[in-house]
């Protein structure tokens, strides 16, 4: 059994950072597990590392489809689990890095997704009736067919929502049904970054008016240019929506910045349902702490000692 480690927690917590220091610590390759930073062009609005922080260490599943291209959990899972296996063949660490909640936990669980190909059809219909009768009236749908996968989905995430009906309605069997587990070929260090939330919206508030400097006013132009409209799945996430809407004309840039902030204090309150402060499978780490990095190298170094004495990594 091959070792990984894991790095979860909300967003602007610091995850992406600590995965390159890891990785250069330990002779590690990280592995993106945000369904956001998958797409080319879209730099600032998903917080990408940067092109410097990229070349620091080996980073898999960044900037590999277009934003008008389909992209489902299964085909994350997949190339995954490729690059996960090509980094340990070569006896490096593997280091799983995000805040997207069913990607981190369907290669942790083993998740076994549900091969039911796409209906263009039947998502355009419910993503009509999301327009027009509102997206809370498609969640509440979701929760009479299937309350369990409605539970681990943002009721404001139209777009996976749809996806959890269209497979109901296509094999007439609950999504979350046909999730089975299964226990996964490694061995695996969850480290999750928490701190108080005051402090975690004022860094969320502090990364939005960075994103602001550094141009995501033009990135969004850029991409509306190239001909990725506003009403592409990869286009209507945080960020990019409220922008959207400022260059369309319907809301002042000071009110889509402020929106920008109030969205993702409330993504991140969805995101702690996924990583629970209370589950024993994450060892928390407040970043608050003055400690923090000399704790998390020490921690990462035992698990990382036993694997190399199991001949699993390079010392």
């Amino acid at each position: 059994m091959s070792h990984l480690v894991a790095i979860v927690g909300p967003t602007a917590i610091g995850k992406s950072k600590l995965a390159i220091r890891l990785a250069q610590t330990f002779n590690g390759e990280v592995v993106s597990a945000d369904s956001r930073q998958v797409y080319r062009f879209m730099d600032i609005g998903t917080a990408k590392p940067s092109p410097e922080e990229l070349s620091l260490a080996p980073h898999h599943l960044i900037n590999i489809i277009n934003p008008d291209e389909d992209f489902s959990l299964a085909q994350y899972q997949k190339l995954a689990h490729r690059a996960i296996n090509d980094i340990q063949k070569r006896r490096k660490l593997a280091i799983l890095v995000g805040g997207s909640g069913q990607y981190i936990w369907s290669i942790l669980e083993g998740w076994g997704v549900p091969e039911v190909p796409p209906n263009p059809e039947l998502r355009q219909s419910l993503a009509e009736k999301a327009a027009r009768e509102g997206k809370d009236k498609l969640y509440q749908e979701l929760r009479k067919v299937d309350p369990a996968a409605a539970q681990g989905i943002d009721p404001s995430n139209v777009r996976r929502v749809i996806r959890a009906l269209e497979v109901y309605k296509g094999t007439n069997i609950p999504f979350s049904r046909l999730r089975c587990k299964q226990t996964p070929p490694f061995k695996a260090m969850i480290i999750g970054l928490t701190t108080d939330r005051v402090e975690l919206y004022r860094r969320i508030d502090s990364r939005v008016d960075e994103m602001i400097e550094q141009g995501l006013v033009a990135e969004a132009d850029r991409l509306l240019n190239r001909g990725y409209g506003f009403k592409l799945p990869a286009m209507s996430g945080i960020g990019y929506k409220q922008i959207g809407a400022f260059l369309n004309g319907g809301l002042p840039l000071a009110a889509a910045i402020q929106q920008i902030k109030f969205e993702t204090h409330r993504f991140v309150r969805h995101q702690y349902t996924w990583f629970q402060l209370r589950d024993s499978r994450i060892s928390w780490v407040d970043i608050g702490s003055d400690d923090t990095d000399s704790q998390i190298t020490e921690s990462v170094a035992r698990f990382t000692a036993g694997a190399a004495e199991a001949g699993h990594l390079l010392r």
